[in-house]
Formats: structure tokens, C-alpha cells, sequence
């Protein structure tokens, strides 16, 4: 190899200082030739002592190169000294640096060769860590004189027994790069839908002179939120706002308060304004990011309004939503909701109809009214229920004795088998495809139908056929029995289906002293004249002295947690699902609480059951969980957690419901 290529490695060139010594040495002889002859032989030792260790440095790149390129050709060999990136080589147990080419020194701005000098000398906070464990890319970037780089890099063992690991590492500015992508990342367009939840409430509250007083400080408020966004409004209840991706992240640090800002501003009659708000963001085009934003609009409707909802491309995220909102259910959307279930049943080869897992009275009496519209239409129904997890058994067996549900119910394994095409599947009780009782069956149709009450979470069961889905409801059973009243006769609803739907009626409002309202006694009222007997449906709710006793053990060992939320951790022992749900219900007649929490073991799982007066929002404690329900009813369920870790967990979301 030729030493002028070897030169950078090799360290600086000395002969033009040798070359001046041999001159200052020459010129001392004839004036005083003794240290002429003196200097002359310290610059020839010098020079000799210059070469050999120049030999020396040779023969070192040279045996390290062979050791670190194994099997390379001279080719290869050469490319590595002469590669365009700097390169550094290392030991990375010692730190120690072996070599360096000039691009590596220039970029430090270090001139000398890097021999036996420390890495982080060379390159201050660089760690081979991952490079022990085999990766080939540093995590992190590197930062060295306000440039950032990219390292990529590589281990071998040199040739021989008893030689250390070396590193090879590679650098390659990025510091551009970075700032086209921040840059590029932070000017990203975001598209947010607005709404006002209770326009026309407002306009009713206000007179014709403070009407547009009233819209005129909404609109001030909005506009200042959107800052240098662009705004406008496309409907009078409605506006557009696009900003970029910087803007909406202090939106988020500052929680879209937005939200409490609108709910305060001051309308005569005690009626309070408040705002839904859909966001799509990381979408390809505008398009797409319209259409994240109004699905996300859409889904902040769903759950109640007075919240914002976030569509990026994973999942969604929700901000606020923690108010009581009024209802805006009409008898024109049911009758017209009604119309169409109606026509899907006639269409439909076959009826089925499923609620959630580990079915209630609420869900099974939903289901046990969509299989009276269904006979209506000439079909023969059929439950998709696991009657061995149902906590709606005395329903079940009330109703096997009748004619029309002989062979009506059926495992989730026999439906799946049983299963044609042209089948129509209704879900009751549930919008989350994780949690009705079979997958496999809500997968296998194309048809689906969904009725439910429940806030609609970030999962749910996406372009169904026929969605009524009103979070006002206080029950999927009310839903049905509104459905009810247009598709069948209450002569034709049976004595015992009326009684199941009561029935779920009164689980889901606590005996009508929660989530009730007009519409809920006029739904009990239609199933009262079906033939509902309300001390039947009484005797469905009486426990038994066990069940009783476990009850109060579960209470027993509740404790107060910011003084107005009660948390019970069954630490052993079996405890029913109901047992636990009747035990948070409980929890909540003690003085001063107002929303109460239970959690219990269910083999390998750890579940909770959560309650409120109203004043707290459950559902949004228990989605930090990875639950959902309604704001005074919410469960969930941990795969695999350990009861006391999840207890932390629930105390640390409850700290953050409170403190936001």
C-alpha cells in the first residue's frame, strides 16, 4: 500500500520541520562548529527516532487493518482508509479509540491522531451500549459541534486467539435532515370540526335582542382559540378550523380548554352552552383528514358532546367529556329507526341477535324484544348468548318455557356453526366488537345492526347496516321498547318478553332513580300495557342470603379515597359479577360518596365495576383502564394484572380526573 495514502493515519508529515533544523544546523557550523555538530546529530537522531516510529504507526494501521477486514481483499482494505464517511474504530469494553480516518478528526476538530484516546474524549455522551447488544444504529443522535449524526456501526473480532471486540462505527450528518423533518412535522395540516351541542336550546333561552349578543361571544371565543388558524363557519351551529400541527399540540398541553371556556359563557334560563370538537389529524391528503375530523365529530356526539375527539391513524383520543349533557332524541328518528330494522328483518334470511359477554337483564331483554319484531316479520329468531356466563339466568329460564323460544338460545360455538349468508346479526347492549359474546359470529356476518346506549369508545363496531345508538338512553331495553311501539302491537309482545324488558329498564336506572327521563317512563309505560307486572319484575332482582353476605363482605372492606369516592379491593376469595356490581351500587348510599369503585379477581384477571351519583364520570376513570360503559355505570377488565397494581393505577386516574 502506498504511505501517501497511509499519510492521514500515520499523523502529520515532519520532514519540512526536519528539512529547517538541518538548515539552522548547517548554518552553526561555521560560527561555532561544536553546536553546529551538536544540532546537527540531535536533528539526524530526531529524524531516525521520526521514522521509526512513523514505520512503527505503519505497520500498526496496517496489522489492524488486516485484523478488522479478516478476509477482505486489498480493495476492500482499501476503501475503509479511504471511505468518505469519517469512520472511528474502537474498543467497546475500554473506550479506547484504535483508529480514526481525517474525515473523523476533521469533524471533531481534532488534528492528531486518535491513538489510545479515550471515546468519550473524542465524542463527549457516545455509549457502544448498543452496539453490545448487537444493534447496528445508534438509538439517538449524536451531537457534536451543533451537528447531529446519524452513527451506524458493526463489532468484529480480529484474527487470532485472545483479541478484544472492535467497533466500527460510521457518522452521517443528519443535522439537515432533522430540520426538514421537525420543520415538515410541525407546519403538518390539522382539521378540526366544531359544534354546538345545544343550539337550539339556546336560541329558545335567549330573546331575539340577546340572541346575537349571545352567538357573537361564542364566536369571539372560538376565533381567539383558533389563533393563526384558519377559521370560518359553515353552518350556524358549525365552523371549520385549520391549523398546523405546532398549533394543536399547545391545544392538547392546554387540554382544549376551549371546552370550559364556552360551557361558561352566560345564558339566561340555566341553560349552558358547550361545544363538540372533531380533529383528523396524520392523514394523506384534505380529504382525509376531513373525514377523520367529522367521523371524530361524529363520535363526540356519540358519546354525549362537550368533549373533543382526536383521529390519527391509529386510534382515537378524547379530551373533556366529563359533563351531564341533555338528551335530543325525538320520536321521529325512532319511528323512522324503526322503519328501517323493519325492512332489514324482511330482507334477512335469518335473525340473530347477540348482546355483550357475561349478558345482564339489559342486554337480554333487548334481545328478547328484537326477537318479537322479528317473529313480525316471519322469522324465527335465535339468541347468541354463553348461558354458563350470564348473570341473566332467571330471564332465560323464564322464557325456555315458552313455545316460540324452544331452541331460541344458543352457544356462541353451535351459532358460528350454524350460520348462513344472508344472515342478519342485531347487537344489543354494546357498540365494541372486543365485547359482545362471539367475535368469530360478528365477524363471520356481513349484515350487522347495532343498538346501544353505551359511549361509544374508541373501538367499536364500524359500517353497520343499521346503527340506533343514543348515549341519552338509559338502557339498550328502552331503545327496543321505543322500537317497539312502531313495529309491533303491544298485544303481540308477550307477557314474559314485556317483564324481560322492564326488567332491564330497572337495572340500568336503579329502580328508576338514576339516567331517567320522560321518555324512560313512557318506554315502562308501553311495556305496562304489554303486560308487564312490576312485582314479577321485582321478584328478579331478589338475592339470596349468600349472595347478600358477600355483598356486605365486599363493603366491608371499602375504603374512602378523596373523601367522596369509595374503592373496595377483594383480595381473595370467588366473587360474582353481579355481587360486585350490587356491592359498587351499595357503596353509593353511604354519606358523602359519590362515586364508588370495586375490584375483584376472575381468574387470571382482575375486573372492576364502577358506579356514580352522576357528579363524577366513571367511564372517563375507567378508559384510562382500557374500560368504557356510561358516566354513572363503567366496567373493565385486566388480562393478567396483579389487584394491587391495578388499585395504584385506578388511585392515580382518579388523582387525574380530579386534578385536571
Amino acid at each position: 500500500m502506498d504511505d501517501r495514502k497511509l499519510s492521514g493515519v500515520l499523523g502529520p508529515d515532519m520532514r519540512s520541520y526536519f528539512a529547517i533544523l538541518l538548515a539552522f544546523s548547517l548554518l552553526a557550523l561555521p560560527i561555532q562548529w561544536i553546536l553546529g555538530a551538536v544540532e546537527l546529530a540531535a536533528t539526524a537522531l530526531l529524524y531516525l527516532a521520526y521514522r521509526r516510529g512513523r514505520l512503527e504507526r505503519r505497520e500498526q494501521a496496517l496489522r489492524f487493518i488486516d485484523s478488522v477486514a479478516g478476509t477482505m481483499d486489498s480493495a476492500s482494505k482499501s476503501n475503509l482508509i479511504n471511505s468518505p464517511l469519517p469512520t472511528l474504530v474502537f474498543r467497546p469494553d475500554t473506550g479506547e479509540v484504535i483508529w480514526s480516518n481525517p474525515e473523523f478528526r476533521q469533524l471533531t476538530g481534532l488534528r492528531e491522531q486518535l491513538f489510545e484516546v479515550k471515546v468519550e474524549k473524542a465524542v463527549p455522551g457516545l455509549s457502544s451500549q448498543w452496539l453490545l447488544e448487537g444493534k447496528r444504529e445508534c438509538p439517538e443522535r449524536v451531537e457534536i459541534n451543533g451537528r447531529r449524526f446519524q452513527v451506524y456501526g458493526s463489532m468484529a473480532r480480529p484474527r487470532g486467539k485472545g483479541q478484544d471486540l472492535l467497533a466500527t462505527t460510521y457518522w452521517v450528518d443528519v443535522t439537515d435532515a432533522d430540520a426538514l423533518r421537525r420543520t415538515w412535522g410541525e407546519t403538518r395540516p390539522v382539521i378540526a370540526l366544531l359544534a354546538l351541542d345545544n343550539y337550539e336550546e339556546l336560541v329558545k333561552a335567549c330573546g331575539e335582542a340577546k340572541r346575537s349578543a349571545l352567538l357573537a361571544q361564542i364566536d369571539e371565543k372560538l376565533s381567539s382559540w383558533a389563533g393563526q388558524g384558519l377559521f370560518l363557519r359553515t353552518q350556524r351551529d358549525r365552523w371549520l378550523c385549520l391549523f398546523e400541527e405546532k398549533a394543536y399540540q399547545k391545544l392538547v398541553e392546554e387540554r382544549f380548554s376551549i371546552l370550559g371556556a364556552i360551557r361558561d359563557v352566560q345564558v339566561e334560563g340555566g341553560v349552558s352552552p358547550t361545544l363538540s370538537i372533531g380533529v383528523g389529524k396524520d392523514a394523506e391528503g384534505f380529504q382525509e383528514l376531513y373525514k377523520s375530523a367529522n367521523v371524530s365529530l361524529e363520535m363526540a356526539f356519540s358519546r354525549g358532546g362537550d368533549q373533543a375527539v382526536v383521529r390519527d391513524k391509529v386510534d382515537f383520543e378524547f379530551f373533556g367529556g366529563r359533563t351531564k349533557t341533555a338528551g335530543k332524541r325525538t320520536k321521529v328518528k325512532s319511528r323512522v329507526m324503526a322503519t328501517a330494522l323493519s325492512e332489514l328483518m324482511s330482507d334477512a334470511e335469518e335473525v340473530y341477535v347477540m348482546g355483550h359477554s357475561w349478558s345482564d337483564m339489559d342486554a337480554v331483554g333487548a334481545a328478547v324484544g328484537i326477537c318479537c319484531a322479528a317473529r313480525k316479520r316471519g322469522k324465527v329468531p335465535h339468541v347468541v348468548i354463553d348461558r354458563e356466563h350470564s348473570s341473566a339466568g332467571i330471564l332465560i329460564d323464564r322464557l325456555k318455557g315458552l313455545p316460540e323460544y324452544e331452541g331460541a338460545f344458543l352457544d356462541p360455538e353451535d351459532a358460528y356453526v350454524l350460520l348462513r349468508p344472508g344472515t342478519l346479526l342485531v347487537v344489543v347492549d354494546t357498540n365494541r366488537p372486543d365485547l359482545v359474546e362471539s367475535p368469530r359470529v360478528l365477524e363471520a356476518c356481513n349484515r350487522v345492526a347495532v343498538i346501544d346506549h353505551h359511549r361509544r369508545a374508541a373501538s367499536y363496531i364500524e359500517d353497520p347496516a343499521f346503527s340506533f345508538h343514543e348515549p341519552y338512553a338509559s338502557s339498550a331495553s328502552e331503545l327496543v321498547a321505543e322500537l317497539l311501539q312502531y313495529m309491533v302491537d303491544p298485544s303481540e309482545l308477550k307477557k314474559e318478553e314485556a317483564e324481560c324488558l322492564l326488567a332491564g329498564i330497572v337495572l340500568d336506572t336503579k329502580h328508576f332513580s338514576q339516567r331517567t327521563g320522560g321518555r324512560t317512563f313512557e318506554a315502562a309505560a308501553f311495556l305496562r300495557r304489554s303486560g308487564a307486572d312490576p312485582e314479577t319484575v321485582q321478584e328478579f332482582f331478589q338475592s339470596g342470603l349468600e349472595e347478600m353476605t358477600a355483598r356486605y363482605g365486599i363493603i366491608r372492606s371499602a375504603e374512602l379515597y378523596r373523601t367522596a369516592f369509595a374503592v373496595a379491593a377483594v383480595e381473595e376469595g370467588d366473587v360474582d359479577r353481579v355481587t360486585a356490581a350490587q356491592a359498587a351500587d351499595e357503596l353509593l348510599t353511604l354519606k358523602g360518596v359519590k362515586a364508588s369503585c370495586v375490584l375483584y379477581r376472575s381468574g387470571d384477571d382482575v375486573l372492576l365495576s364502577a358506579r356514580s351519583l352522576g357528579a363524577v364520570n366513571v367511564q372517563v376513570i375507567l378508559e384510562g383502564l382500557g374500560g368504557g360503559g356510561n358516566p354513572t355505570a363503567a366496567g373493565g377488565k385486566i388480562p393478567g394484572g396483579d389487584l394491587a397494581e391495578v388499585k395504584t393505577r385506578l388511585l392515580a386516574a382518579i388523582d387525574a380526573y380530579f386534578e385536571e
